[in-house]
Protein backbone atom coordinates (compact mmCIF):
# COMPACT_ATOMS: atom_id res chain seq x y z
CA UNK A 1 0.00 0.00 0.00
CA UNK A 2 0.99 3.62 -0.28
CA UNK A 3 0.62 5.70 2.89
CA UNK A 4 0.87 9.48 2.65
CA UNK A 5 2.60 9.19 -0.72
CA UNK A 6 5.23 6.64 0.36
CA UNK A 7 5.11 2.98 -0.68
CA UNK A 8 4.94 0.74 2.39
CA UNK A 9 5.28 -2.99 2.81
CA UNK A 10 3.64 -4.19 5.99
CA UNK A 11 3.69 -7.58 7.64
CA UNK A 12 0.86 -8.04 10.08
CA UNK A 13 -1.66 -10.51 11.42
CA UNK A 14 -4.41 -11.33 8.89
CA UNK A 15 -7.09 -9.74 11.07
CA UNK A 16 -5.13 -6.59 11.97
CA UNK A 17 -7.17 -3.43 11.46
CA UNK A 18 -5.64 -0.77 9.25
CA UNK A 19 -5.77 1.62 12.22
CA UNK A 20 -3.42 -0.61 14.25
CA UNK A 21 -0.96 -0.82 11.36
CA UNK A 22 -1.00 2.95 10.84
CA UNK A 23 -0.53 3.75 14.52
CA UNK A 24 1.65 0.92 15.80
CA UNK A 25 3.66 -0.18 12.76
CA UNK A 26 4.00 3.16 10.97
CA UNK A 27 3.93 5.48 13.99
CA UNK A 28 1.15 7.73 12.68
CA UNK A 29 -0.86 9.25 15.50
CA UNK A 30 -3.46 11.17 13.47
CA UNK A 31 -6.03 8.40 13.09
CA UNK A 32 -7.30 7.58 16.57
CA UNK A 33 -9.16 4.71 18.16
CA UNK A 34 -12.62 5.81 19.18
CA UNK A 35 -15.30 3.16 18.96
CA UNK A 36 -13.70 0.21 17.17
CA UNK A 37 -16.70 -0.31 14.91
CA UNK A 38 -16.46 2.56 12.41
CA UNK A 39 -19.17 4.75 13.90
CA UNK A 40 -17.36 7.75 15.41
CA UNK A 41 -14.97 9.03 12.70
CA UNK A 42 -11.90 9.38 14.95
CA UNK A 43 -9.99 6.85 12.82
CA UNK A 44 -10.92 8.19 9.37
CA UNK A 45 -8.39 8.12 6.55
CA UNK A 46 -8.74 8.96 2.86
CA UNK A 47 -8.96 6.04 0.45
CA UNK A 48 -9.82 6.73 -3.19
CA UNK A 49 -10.84 10.25 -2.16
CA UNK A 50 -13.38 9.03 0.38
CA UNK A 51 -13.26 9.22 4.16
CA UNK A 52 -13.09 5.65 5.44
CA UNK A 53 -12.93 4.25 8.95
CA UNK A 54 -9.67 2.41 9.55
CA UNK A 55 -10.61 0.71 12.83
CA UNK A 56 -12.86 -1.84 11.14
CA UNK A 57 -11.02 -2.05 7.80
CA UNK A 58 -8.62 -5.01 7.54
CA UNK A 59 -5.08 -3.93 6.72
CA UNK A 60 -4.74 -6.67 4.11
CA UNK A 61 -7.64 -5.09 2.16
CA UNK A 62 -5.59 -1.89 1.74
CA UNK A 63 -3.02 -3.74 -0.37
CA UNK A 64 -2.42 -1.80 -3.59
CA UNK A 65 -4.35 1.26 -2.39
CA UNK A 66 -3.41 4.83 -1.53
CA UNK A 67 -4.12 5.73 2.08
CA UNK A 68 -3.82 9.32 3.29
CA UNK A 69 -3.93 10.22 6.96
CA UNK A 70 -4.22 13.74 8.35
CA UNK A 71 -0.40 13.79 8.51
CA UNK A 72 -0.25 13.37 4.72
CA UNK A 73 -2.47 16.34 3.84
CA UNK A 74 0.18 19.05 4.19
CA UNK A 75 2.33 19.60 1.11
CA UNK A 76 5.80 21.09 1.07
CA UNK A 77 5.52 22.36 4.63
CA UNK A 78 2.21 24.10 3.94
CA UNK A 79 -0.96 22.99 5.64
CA UNK A 80 -3.97 21.90 3.63
CA UNK A 81 -6.68 24.57 3.46
CA UNK A 82 -8.86 22.57 5.85
CA UNK A 83 -6.07 22.20 8.41
CA UNK A 84 -5.37 25.93 8.21
CA UNK A 85 -9.05 26.80 8.57
CA UNK A 86 -9.35 24.58 11.66
CA UNK A 87 -6.56 26.61 13.25
CA UNK A 88 -7.98 29.97 12.22
CA UNK A 89 -11.51 29.09 13.36
CA UNK A 90 -10.27 27.43 16.56
CA UNK A 91 -12.29 24.40 15.56
CA UNK A 92 -10.65 21.98 17.96
CA UNK A 93 -11.41 21.84 21.64
CA UNK A 94 -9.99 18.58 23.07
CA UNK A 95 -8.75 17.64 19.60
CA UNK A 96 -9.61 13.94 19.71
CA UNK A 97 -12.04 14.10 16.76
CA UNK A 98 -10.08 16.72 14.82
CA UNK A 99 -8.10 14.48 12.47
CA UNK A 100 -11.23 12.56 11.46
CA UNK A 101 -13.19 15.77 10.97
CA UNK A 102 -10.42 17.19 8.79
CA UNK A 103 -10.24 14.02 6.70
CA UNK A 104 -14.03 14.06 6.20
CA UNK A 105 -13.92 17.74 5.23
CA UNK A 106 -11.11 17.13 2.72
CA UNK A 107 -13.14 14.29 1.18
CA UNK A 108 -16.18 16.58 0.95
CA UNK A 109 -14.25 19.40 -0.71
CA UNK A 110 -12.74 16.89 -3.13
CA UNK A 111 -16.18 16.02 -4.46
CA UNK A 112 -17.91 19.37 -3.80
CA UNK A 113 -15.58 22.37 -3.58
CA UNK A 114 -18.42 24.79 -2.73
CA UNK A 115 -20.69 23.07 -0.21
CA UNK A 116 -23.40 24.87 1.70
CA UNK A 117 -23.85 24.46 5.45
CA UNK A 118 -26.35 21.60 5.11
CA UNK A 119 -23.94 19.68 2.87
CA UNK A 120 -21.12 20.20 5.39
CA UNK A 121 -23.35 18.93 8.20
CA UNK A 122 -24.30 15.88 6.14
CA UNK A 123 -20.66 15.14 5.27
CA UNK A 124 -19.68 15.29 8.95
CA UNK A 125 -22.56 13.12 10.20
CA UNK A 126 -20.22 10.17 10.72
CA UNK A 127 -17.89 12.19 12.96
CA UNK A 128 -18.68 12.57 16.64
CA UNK A 129 -17.47 15.53 18.70
CA UNK A 130 -18.33 15.32 22.36
CA UNK A 131 -16.97 18.81 23.12
CA UNK A 132 -19.64 20.68 21.20
CA UNK A 133 -17.31 22.42 18.76
CA UNK A 134 -19.59 21.68 15.80
CA UNK A 135 -20.34 25.33 14.98
CA UNK A 136 -16.62 26.16 14.75
CA UNK A 137 -15.96 22.97 12.79
CA UNK A 138 -18.67 23.85 10.25
CA UNK A 139 -17.31 27.41 10.03
CA UNK A 140 -13.83 26.00 9.39
CA UNK A 141 -15.03 23.77 6.56
CA UNK A 142 -16.95 26.63 4.94
CA UNK A 143 -13.90 28.88 5.34
CA UNK A 144 -11.66 26.25 3.72
CA UNK A 145 -14.13 25.90 0.85
CA UNK A 146 -14.03 29.65 0.31
CA UNK A 147 -10.21 29.61 0.37
CA UNK A 148 -10.10 26.75 -2.14
CA UNK A 149 -12.62 28.45 -4.44
CA UNK A 150 -10.50 31.61 -4.37
CA UNK A 151 -7.40 29.68 -5.43
CA UNK A 152 -5.72 29.38 -2.05
CA UNK A 153 -5.92 25.58 -1.93
CA UNK A 154 -3.23 25.46 0.73
CA UNK A 155 -3.05 28.81 2.49
CA UNK A 156 0.17 29.49 4.30
CA UNK A 157 1.13 28.01 7.63
CA UNK A 158 4.13 25.91 8.28
CA UNK A 159 3.37 22.28 9.01
CA UNK A 160 6.35 22.15 11.32
CA UNK A 161 6.45 21.50 15.05
CA UNK A 162 3.31 22.57 16.83
CA UNK A 163 1.14 22.59 13.71
CA UNK A 164 -2.32 21.18 14.25
CA UNK A 165 -3.20 18.09 12.34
Amino acid sequence: MTVNGAPRTIRCEPDAPLLDVLRHDLGLSGPRFGCGVGLCGACYVLMAGQARSSCDFPAWAAEGTDVTTVEGLAAGGTLHAVQQAFIEEQAAQCGYCTSGMIVSAVALLGRNPSPDEDQVREALEGNLCRCGAHRRIINAVLSAAAAVSHGAARPGASAGPGAAG
